[in-house]
Order: structure tokens, then sequence, then C-alpha cells
């Protein structure tokens, strides 16, 4: 009777087991998560550069601690070694540099070499313009894009246009490129946050104006936005006073040929930077 059951309990659970070991096998047999390589791992590690301020120590060795800046020409006087050029290097190169010359050299049977940045003074890019916190500023990752320096100057100024133009170095050649902020963080537009480099200036110019007077409430410059009608930048104004008349609104536009021209517009048609609105009052 229990051999009975047993073999009724096998012919039961032969499914299961059948199933357990296919996918067994299957996990075994499949390949395992891609990792990223070390080689993309260094491309976006910090390089050194000249004036950066680096601490170097080696692990139970005290003697061969040094805190130093990297010269002009890229290079550290290290103890034991002599001068090493550590610019252009990335962190993990560094240490390993280090590491084979006291491990050739019969200084340091195995070492373990740390290198940490304490100041970056090598490589920097410029904010300059309508931010709120103008200057110079490290590149402190291999990484860093457009709107990581641009927010480490605080952000654009209410001042600030929408536009920016990053100067600078490419291949060896002049780089000059402008920038729309807005279809940046549009979809899509990531592609557009460029990476910048040693050396690059990020310029915000200041956002472009009209200008309104006569029968309006806030008479004066004012922010020209994207696509402003003259009804959007007579609201900016305040609106019309109460002598003021929406009949016979002029604009005064500079030309192509540098003439100023009078122009009547309507409610809807767009305004442009510079053009000067002018409302007259109303007769009766």
């Amino acid at each position: 009777m229990n051999m009975q059951l047993m073999r009724a309990g096998a012919t039961l659970l032969a499914p299961f087991f059948l199933a357990f070991g296919l996918s067994a096998l299957a996990q075994a047999q499949s390949p395992a998560p891609a990792t990223p390589s070390p080689s993309s791992a260094a491309a976006n590690e910090y390089r050194l550069g000249s004036g950066d301020v680096v601490r170097i120590s080696v692990f139970q060795n005290p003697d061969l601690t040094l805190e130093t800046r990297i010269t002009e020409a890229g290079l550290v006087s290290y103890p034991l070694l002599g001068s090493i050029r550590l610019g252009g290097q990335t962190v993990t190169n560094a240490e390993k540099l280090i590491a084979d010359g006291l491990r050739s050299g019969n200084f340091v049977r195995s070492p373990q070499v740390t290198l940490v940045v304490m100041q970056v003074r090598g490589n920097q890019a410029s904010v300059l313009g309508q931010v709120n916190r103008p200057g110079r500023f490290p590149l402190e990752v291999a990484d860093m894009r457009l709107t990581d320096l641009l927010a480490m100057a605080g952000g654009t100024a209410n001042t600030g246009a929408d536009t920016v133009v990053v100067t600078g170095t490419r291949d060896g050649k002049p780089f000059r490129e402008e920038f729309d902020l807005p279809s940046i963080f549009a979809r899509g537009g990531a592609s557009k946050d460029i990476f910048i480099l040693n050396g690059d200036t990020i310029w915000v110019d200041r956002q472009p104006v009209v200008y309104i007077y006569g029968e309006v409430q806030r008479p004066g410059p004012m922010r020209l936005e994207r696509d402003m009608t003259l009804l959007q930048a007579l609201a900016t104004g305040g609106g019309l006073t109460q002598r003021g008349t929406a009949k016979g609104i002029v604009v005064h536009r500079k030309g192509p040929d540098g003439k100023v021209q009078v122009i009547t517009p309507e409610m809807t048609d767009t305004v442009r930077e510079g053009d000067v609105v002018f409302v007259r009052e109303s007769l009766f």
C-alpha cells in the first residue's frame, strides 16, 4: 500500500520537477546582466588639470602622504619617484601610475594609493551676463552639461534671455553656438544639453524689451516674451487709461535699413524687439 502511494505521488510531482529543472537550466544558460565596462566609466571620470590641489596617500606609509598643486606643465614632485605627469590623467589612472612607480622601484611591495582632489582649479568654465551668480566655476565631473553649469551660476536672472551662447574650442577649432533653453526642457530636447569643456564660456544676453508710452497704466520698457502680441504687451503695461483709446495705436519699428517705420498694427500682431508702442488719447 505504501509503495503504491509513493508511486502515485511521484507521478503527480513529475511535471513540477521537470518544470523546475527546465527553469533552473534556463537561468543557468541565460547571459548575465550587462555592466558598464571600465573603459566607459573611465571616460566619464574627472581628469586632473593644471592648478588642481591633490592629496596623495599610500596605505600604511604615512611618509608618502603629499598634498600639492599640479604645475602648469601638469607635473607633481612625489617622494621617491620625482616628477610625475598627472595633468590630463583620470584619478584612477593617476593612482595606478604612482602605485606602479612605487612597485617597480621596490619602494613598496603592494602599494594602495589614494588620490583625492582637494581643489579644482585646472578645469573651469565661465558663466557671464544675465545670471544670478556670474563667475568661473570648476568642472568637477567630466559629464557636466550646460544646464548643470547654469544651475551652479544660480540660473538666469529675471532680465536674462531664453537663449544662451556657448563659446570655446572643439577638436582644436573655435566653437560658437546658440542654444534655446526652453527647447532643451521640451520633450526630446535632452540631446541639445551639450557637455561643457574646460575653457568654455557661457553668455546669457539681456532679454529683449519693448517700450510702451502714452495712455497706459504703466508706461516704460517691459520684457518681450516669446510671440508676444500687441494686446499682451498692452496688458503687461496694465492696460489703457480712461483717456486711452485702442484706435490709432501706432508702433515705431526700426527697419532693416536702420530707418524707423510707423506701423498701425492689429491687436493680434506680434511685437518685436525694440518696438515703441504709442497709445493715443481719445478725443471724445
